[in-house]
Formats: C-alpha cells, structure tokens, sequence
C-alpha cells in the first residue's frame, strides 16, 4: 500500500555519477546506470574533477548518456581555472550535442592550487555570475547548489541565503543541497530560504552510504556533519560486508522516509557510480 501511495504522490528522483578514468570503471558506469534508467529519473548528471580537471570526460559521458537511454543528461559547470570565453566555449559545446541541462558550481581548486577559489581576472566571479553567463548563452534549465549546513566559507547565514538568492535571481530554476545526514538542517535550511523570498524547489541531495569510511572523508572535506549515533552505527563494521549493507539501506531509508512524511517529492541520490541502494530506495520512493 505504501509503495503505491507514494507513487500516487508524483515523487521524482535524479541520479549523480562521476566520469569514469578506466576502461574497467567506465564498465561498472554503464552497468550502474542501465539498472537504473528504467526508474526514469528526471535527470542524470555528471560531474567533473577540481579545476575542471575532467570536463572533456564529462561532456562525452553526457552525451553518451542521453544517446544511449534517451534520458534527459546534466554537465557539471564550474568557473575555476578558466576565462569566460572558455566556459562560454564549454556551454557551446553542451548546446551542440543537444545538452540543455546544466548544474553550475563556482567549484574548488585542484589540489596544490591553493585552498580557496579566486576567480581569474578575464573570469566569472562565482556561481551567480556563472548563471548570468550560461542564461546568456542559450535558454538552459540550470541547477545550483545549497548548503544545509552552510558553505565553509560563508561569514553567516545572511550571507549564505543572499549567494543562494542571487543564484536563483539570476535564472537557475532549482537547488540541490549537499549531502547532509540530520534532516533537522534541511528543514531549518529550507525555512531560512522561504523566509527570503526563494521560492525554488530545494532539492535534498542523499548520499546513500555504501562505504562509511569513504562518506565520512567526503562529508569532511565539504564541512558535511556526521551524527555520533550515526557513528556509533558504523563503528567496527568493514564496508562490502552484509552487515555494512544493511546497516546503509536502513540508514538512506529512514532518512528519505522522514523526508516524504515531510512533504518533499524530488530527490537527488549521488550514486557513487553505483546502483544497489539506490534502487532500493526508489522502489521505496514508489518507483
């Protein structure tokens, strides 16, 4: 009844991958992805490293993608590193290959670059700037990103909900957050951005954990906070046994399951490249 129910609610999905570096781990990419096209998500994007390190990958992924399962491919757009007419050179490229979605990041810099971003003197200042830019260009459906717990380099919240208003202001149509593991901060995250007029879905962006050493490095590295319960969960158990898996499916489950008795249709997993848990919580999305 539930699986039903939650189909009659219009709930949507979207999937993340990266760009595979293999020739074994563009096999595992094509696998993971054709289990999970029959889902029909809205759309599949794919991201690219630091500086833009792998955008050349990332656009022939993408290509690949909407050529392959007909489904509708995002490109993963950064500003670091590079001139506007370089960027604008890039955008081109997503409109001749039929690429109209675009999820536009300022981005961070490589490794050994430095720690933070500076934008380039010939370049775009940042993610709204970004935005301007590619709406410019051509009339591209555009996400950006949110940041429950606030972006690292944000002073305040003033701050951190008037960059995601000037984002939005600028022509991108929705934001998806990242990844966060107490739906306390997406709700109080969502209520700050009401309260300022930003009327765009908010879309929760999930990493399902399939390997809780892995997530916690990430969640570090992009200031996302670990619950001590959800430690505690993971404590001593090695990722690829079963336990881990159950542990993991348990753990996506209940937080998207708090997240539609909350009223939201439309999830964003970040797959890791796989499709295990994902498909799993789309069959509990009513999928």
């Amino acid at each position: 009844m539930a699986y039903e129910a939650n189909r009659a609610r219009g709930v949507s999905m979207s999937f993340e991958f990266f760009p595979p570096k293999t020739e074994a781990a563009e096999e595992k990419f094509w696998e993971s992805l054709t289990a999970l096209a029959p889902l029909r998500p809205s759309m599949v994007s794919v991201t690219y490293g630091a500086g833009g390190s792998d955008r050349e990958r990332t656009t022939r992924m993408v290509s690949e993608v909407k050529r392959r399962t007909g489904l509708d491919a995002a490109a993963h757009l950064t500003c670091v590193g590079a001139s506007r007419a370089e960027v604008d050179d890039v955008v081109r490229g997503y409109q001749t290959n039929g690429i109209n979605r675009i999820v536009a990041l300022r981005g961070d810099p490589p490794a050994g670059i430095g720690e933070k971003f500076e934008a380039r003197p010939d370049g775009y200042r940042d993610a709204a700037d970004l935005v301007s830019g590619i709406k410019r260009l051509g009339d591209f459906d555009i996400s950006v990103a949110a940041y429950p717990e606030m972006h690292p380099e944000s002073r305040d919240w003033a701050f951190e909900i008037g960059n995601l208003k000037r984002k939005i202001d600028a022509g991108a149509s929705r934001a998806i957050t990242q990844m966060f593991f107490d739906n306390a901060d997406y709700w109080q995250f969502l209520e700050r951005c009401r309260a300022a007029g930003i009327s765009v879905p908010i879309v929760p962006g999930i990493q399902p954990i399939h390997n809780f050493a892995q997530v916690s490095r990430f969640a570090a590295k992009c200031k996302a906070r670990i619950p001590d319960e959800l430690s505690r969960r993971f404590e001593g158990v090695q990722a690829g046994t079963e336990l881990h898996g159950m542990l993991a499916a348990a753990t996506a489950a209940q937080q998207v399951t708090e997240l539609l008795e909350g009223g939201v249709r439309t999830f964003h997993f970040f797959t890791m490249n796989r499709s295990e848990l994902v498909i799993a919580l789309a069959r509990l999305l009513g999928h």
